[in-house]
């Protein structure tokens, strides 16, 4: 039986490791504040405490996110990290430790490694948790456990902390790549739309974050053609604002040499795969009006159908092609076309209008649009529009717009 330490002796090893203690807070302090990586940081708490604490068994086990059921496993001592990392679901057994204590479950591939567990608390909530072994001796287990979980609760903070600012530098990053994005899409939506005696255009567009990926334009000729386009892009921020921004330099070049839709129509479509290379799309709808042959011609590109209204008419402009910017030849493309009636209506509109839902859970379905457009179509498109938007807020009851909205809305004043 090994002779009881003399108390002077027991005295002198516990200043010891309080000397030691301090020593490394010191030193781990100030690699904090010299941001050191966190691996390196492990790699430090692992060295003291395997070197200088002689522990056998160790694991820290942190938080990987800001979710409660996303950990890892940061550093351990005399464990096959591999096999550990792969055969424990965290999220569940973590939730059980409450406080710190010894550990009493031997059934449990985490917890038989083990004699004691010490949760690390941030603001009342766990950040990481220290499992700890045997040592290589066993004098002064007790200090050498609360030496333990001062350092461990001194990193874990510190990885923590690392963590939310990573978060904060990607909202700010976030922030600043939807305000951008916004400034291009601010010049690239028409500010001013057309209202003469031949036709009027009205547009409702709302970008669900300041920054979307609705497009709208037109363009007019001396010749008395209108054309006018609506489109949804894949994406958002300013990936989605520089691929509008192309789209749209394409749309005014392409539409200047006076072709027909159809080769319009294939030439945009190469062009948003050239630059996309197949992992991006837009739905389009494109219509021109001859104000001369009263005709309307147009594509839909995968887009919701536009509503054609008048009088004792009510068509849905579904003709076109498949989306644009997905496959490099576009497979089918059939460019409809229109006798349009006096005082004809035309509404286009993005899948936001369809998307939106009400408190009860009901969505705003192409029927509900067909029939107040069969109601209202012998409107102004402005006024239109505005009795449109009326709706839209009764409708949703204060419920958010799930997506961005974009209502492009043309009347065509007849004989």
């Amino acid at each position: 039986m090994p002779k009881p330490m003399p108390r002077i002796n027991r005295l002198e090893r516990e200043l010891h490791l309080r000397q030691l203690q301090v020593r490394r807070l010191l030193q781990m302090t100030q690699a904090i504040n010299n941001n050191v990586a966190a691996d390196d940081l492990f790699q430090m708490y692992r060295a003291f405490l395997r070197s200088e604490l002689g522990v056998n068994e160790m694991a820290l086990i942190v938080r990987e996110s800001e979710h409660d059921d996303e950990w890892q496993l940061a550093t351990s001592i005399g464990l096959d990290e591999a096999e550990l990392a792969t055969a424990i679901d965290y999220s569940t057994d973590l939730a059980e430790i409450k406080r710190p204590g010894l550990i009493d479950r031997y059934d449990h591939p985490l917890f038989s490694h083990f004699e004691h567990v010490v949760p690390v608390l941030h603001k009342e909530r766990p950040i990481a948790y220290i499992f700890i072994g045997s040592f290589e001796d066993e004098d002064n287990m007790f200090e050498r456990v609360q030496i333990i979980t001062t350092i461990s609760n001194v990193i874990a903070v510190a990885i923590e902390n690392k963590r939310l600012f990573r978060r904060q530098i990607e909202q700010e990053r976030l922030e600043a790549d939807l305000d951008l994005g916004a400034k291009v899409q601010a010049m690239l939506i028409p500010k001013e739309l057309p209202v003469n005696d031949f036709y009027e255009l009205s547009a409702i567009y709302r970008p669900k974050l300041g920054v979307g990926g609705d497009y709208f334009d037109y363009r007019e000729f001396v010749d008395g053609k209108l054309v006018f386009c609506i489109g949804d892009f894949t994406g958002k921020g300013v990936s989605a604002a520089l691929l509008m921004a192309n789209f749209q330099a394409n749309f005014h070049t392409l539409i200047r040499k006076r072709g027909n839709l159809h080769e319009f129509v294939t030439e945009i479509n190469e062009s948003v795969y050239r630059i996309t290379d197949g992992e991006r799309f837009v739905t389009f709808f494109v219509a021109e009006y001859d104000r001369e042959s009263h005709l309307l011609r147009y594509v839909n590109a995968g887009h919701p159908p536009a509503v054609l209204v008048g009088e004792n008419t009510f068509q849905l402009l579904d003709k076109g092609t498949t989306v644009l910017g997905s496959i490099d030849r576009l497979p089918v493309l059939e460019v409809g076309e229109v006798s349009l009636p006096p005082q004809a209506l035309i509404v286009t509109y993005t899948d936001g209008l369809t998307d939106l839902q009400s408190t009860a859970g009901e969505t705003f379905e192409e029927e509900i649009l067909h029939q107040f457009a069969r109601r209202q179509h012998s409107r102004s498109a402005s006024s239109f529009n505005a009795n449109l938007l009326d709706k839209l807020e009764e409708f949703r009851q204060g419920e958010a717009y799930p997506d961005d909205l974009t209502i492009l809305t043309c009347r065509i004043f007849g004989d």
